[in-house]
């Protein structure tokens, strides 16, 4: 089966294993969604992730992270760039969700980087998805 959006199909999955309470989730892997767990776990969102080989693609088991109080320490996360519709924004505008205490994941000529990098190096891109 063909994912259309597979970077929509890793959060969906991520929100709904927090929904659930998992403390593990696994999603088929590509170079765009782990330079995603990348940011996550730079960040401080997710315990971390690892790329299991199979005969196929491969897969990406990501540990997610929770308070020691047991709360979610993501709780809101959304796409912003899909298929239909690409949104691209220069360093200077990049949003700054819940006022800098959420992240914007942006996909640059550099890499995949947080909002912060992108503002520290003065680049652009394609802004994939807000955590808060």
């Amino acid at each position: 089966m063909s994912l259309s959006d597979p970077i929509a199909d890793m959060l969906t999955r991520i929100r709904n294993a927090l929904r659930s309470r998992h403390t593990v989730v696994t999603v088929p892997a590509s170079r765009v969604c782990q330079g995603i767990c990348g940011v996550l776990k730079a960040e401080g969102y997710v315990e971390d992730f690892k790329r299991i080989e199979d005969a196929k693609q491969g897969l990406l088991r990501i540990y997610l992270k929770y308070s020691p109080l047991g709360e979610d320490v993501i709780t809101e996360i959304k796409r912003v760039s899909k298929p239909g519709r690409r949104v691209y924004m220069g360093a200077e505008e990049l949003p700054r969700p819940l006022n800098g205490l959420g992240i914007c994941i942006v996909s640059t000529s550099k890499g995949i980087l947080s909002d912060r990098q992108c503002r520290q190096q003065h680049v652009g891109g394609e802004v994939l998805c807000t955590i808060c």
